[in-house]
């Protein structure tokens, strides 16, 4: 390692432990207030809409099919058949492999297709690997990779290696956005939360995504909070914007309302659209249908009238 190496090693973990210490008592009340916040019905409604429009509708299975992925495109397409007026959702996320049925599927709609890459969801892989992972998902016609940093090496304060793979990743992106998860179930700490938010945002990313949705817990409001600090500290910083996506574990509407009343009181208005912050789900687009259509007309819908995701 040369001289300069070691330096800037050494100045990204004196930055990274510089940061203030997060309150766990205080993160954690703040985040249980808001979530006690109640919303009038029309507001309700315009959340609804919002939350819709914020859905990244996600299948990450390893028994996906091109098939099952042409299902999910025709359900962000049309996420309601009987009400056209209902919004689409911001993105379909499928595996690298799969990224060329999404894009077929999805064709002019702007609909942006996001893949997982980088050795999703462990992250434990040569950097060759995940860079050629990256780089056939973005040369297949991905918007948008959502690469997993390794835990591993950022728990053994590798904080160097984390960098520098965030950096090579986003430079393998080309004009593709680039999520970064931290897989905050397995960060241990909220302190470990805001040094891996700010470590991945000095790499380059465009989003901070809390979880792959295969480790629990996954996405929480106290951490989420703790990451929306970190974009608003970092704007204020540097001027640039960054996005935040909490994934796995969000089902219901209530839920989802939760998250947008959690970005508004933190970060401010200015994140509160889909450039800004993404939910990763799968089942909840579901659940904001049939809320959508209960205040339309007072009906609520069994889960059955809608297709399954």
């Amino acid at each position: 390692m040369s001289t300069e190496t070691v330096a800037g090693a050494a100045e990204l973990r004196a930055f990274l432990h510089g940061l203030p210490g997060v309150d766990q008592v205080g993160v954690e009340e703040r985040a249980a207030r808001l979530a006690a916040r109640s919303i009038k019905t029309s507001a309700k409604a315009q959340a609804i809409d919002a939350a819709i429009a914020m859905v990244d509708l996600t299948t990450l299975e390893g028994a996906d099919t091109p098939g099952k992925v042409r299902a999910l495109c025709a359900k962000a397409l049309r996420p309601d058949p009987d009400d056209p007026a209902v919004p689409r959702p911001a993105a379909v996320c499928v595996y690298s492999d799969l990224v060329g049925v999404a894009v077929e599927a999805l064709k002019g709609s702007g609909v942006k297709v996001a893949s997982v890459a980088t050795s999703f969801p462990s992250g434990r892989a040569p950097l060759a690997a995940k860079l050629a992972d990256t780089r056939a998902a973005v040369e297949a016609g991905a918007d948008e990779i959502d690469m997993v940093i390794d835990r591993g090496a950022f728990l053994a304060g590798d904080y160097a290696k984390v960098f520098d793979e965030i950096a090579a990743v986003k430079e393998a992106c080309g004009d593709a956005h680039l999520k970064v998860i931290l897989e905050t179930g397995e960060l241990a700490t909220y302190d470990n939360v805001r040094r891996a938010s700010w470590l991945a945002m000095r790499a380059g990313a465009d989003f901070i995504k809390t979880s792959t949705g295969k480790v629990s817990p996954a996405a929480t409001l106290p951490v989420t909070l703790v990451m929306l600090e970190a974009v608003r500290d970092f704007h204020a910083a540097t001027g640039r914007r960054v996005g935040v996506k909490p994934a796995g574990g969000i089902r219901t509407t209530k839920d989802a309302i939760r998250y947008l009343v959690l970005v508004n009181e933190t970060a401010g208005l200015d994140w509160l659209t889909p450039e800004w912050f993404r939910i990763g789900a799968s089942s909840l687009l579901n659940d904001l249908l049939m809320q959508r259509r209960k205040l339309a007309d007072g009906v609520y819908q069994g889960p059955d009238y809608f297709t399954v995701d």
